[in-house]
């Protein structure tokens, strides 16, 4: 056989094995075996898409509530106990600051415990009762040096019932409170319940009737209480609430509606000397008086001719509350100095800076020798 002869027969057994591997069986892992004249395209991993940078900014809850066996759950922004249960807060950061209802510091309470720990702040409260019902909040304090604020993006809150069926309305320490309605903001009468599902209404004491709630003018807010949105003259009066839930009605504390005639701001101040002109050994009073909200403390402050050389002088503040027309209630605040003996080192101005929480008023007089 010649050459060509052997070269033809191995051509064709070439073709019968390449046509025969086509229809065998695939071994295994044959096809990670790519023909060099293919392009292949490379296959790229699917990031994930990168958060928002904005997502840092929002706020996030950073409560959590401890739960029997060592669970833990994310409160709920209300929640309703039994009361006599104790209760577990736990807010992640190493400097937790609290806020929970007035009424447990006022007594200094021992029932409640705020530690703060390595990574949390850690709030428990045994032996709950009605009276703990309202809201518990926690945030993240962020200091540097002295200068200390709240991280608005890092904190925590809950609004915590502790149901009580002989007590629906959160007890008070007091037996009577006074509502100040003011007219240019909404005033509250905080009759609270302790079991969400209670129907309450408001009463009038005299003339006797429900005082309807509309959703508009009238509501109410079972975490506050009956809101006057725009509260006039023609609310004031003696009114209480009434709750019912699956058993006899309860009557909550009464509450004296008084109607304010001042409008917020800085104080509304007056300067008057007894005299403008004194002679020696005279005594002189100096009368500062502030017409104000009833419920606004008003605190004053005095500068005068001797001050730097410590000259005695006498100095006294009383505040009353006073009724102004038909059933306008003000606060009048009073400062008073007396320079006795009154000599040359005593003539001057007088000034006195009335404060409150809205801003301050400065006003001043003069007194001469005469």
């Amino acid at each position: 056989m010649g050459v060509q002869e052997e070269w033809l027969l191995l051509k064709e057994a070439i073709l019968n094995a390449q046509s025969a591997k086509g229809k065998r069986p695939k071994e295994p892992g044959e096809n990670k075996i790519k023909p060099l004249n293919k392009k292949v395209k490379p296959k790229i991993p699917k990031l994930k898409e990168k958060e928002s940078t904005d997502s840092s900014s929002k706020s996030q809850s950073i409560m959590t509530q401890v739960m029997d066996k060592g669970r833990f759950q994310k409160p709920a922004a209300t929640l309703s106990l039994s009361a006599g249960q104790n209760i577990e807060l736990r807010c992640k950061g190493n400097n937790i600051r609290w806020s929970y209802p007035s009424y447990l510091d006022t007594f200094k309470d021992s029932r409640l415990s705020i530690k703060q720990l390595d990574r949390y702040g850690q709030l428990i409260l045994v032996n709950s009762t009605a009276a703990d019902t309202g809201e518990y909040s926690c945030w993240l304090q962020l200091c540097h040096g002295d200068n200390c604020k709240k991280d608005e993006s890092k904190t925590g809150s809950t609004y915590i019932f502790f149901t009580d069926k002989g007590e629906l309305f959160v007890p008070t320490p007091n037996y009577f409170e006074i509502v100040y309605l003011h007219p240019d903001k909404p005033s509250v009468i905080p009759c609270r319940i302790t079991i969400p599902s209670a129907k309450v209404t408001l009463h009038r004491e005299f003339p006797a009737e429900e005082i309807k709630t509309d959703g508009t003018n009238v509501i109410y807010d079972m975490k506050r209480g009956f809101i006057y949105q725009h509260p006039t003259s023609d609310h004031k009066g003696v009114v209480y609430c009434r709750a019912e839930s699956q058993g006899a009605p309860q009557i909550s504390i009464k509450y004296q509606l008084l109607y304010v005639e001042v409008p917020s701001g800085p104080p509304s101040t007056t300067i008057m000397a007894s005299s403008s002109q004194a002679e020696g050994g005279d005594n002189v009073n100096i009368l500062c008086t502030v017409l104000g909200e009833p419920d606004i403390e008003v605190k004053f402050s005095w500068m005068y001719p001797g001050q730097e050389s410590e000259r005695p002088v006498t100095i006294q503040d009383s505040w009353r509350l006073i009724n102004r027309g038909i059933g306008h209630t003000t606060r009048i605040s009073r400062s008073v100095i007396v320079i006795e003996d009154f000599e040359t080192s005593d003539a001057g101005n007088y000034v006195c800076v009335a404060q409150n929480s809205r801003g301050q008023t400065t006003v001043a007089t003069s007194v001469e020798l005469a």
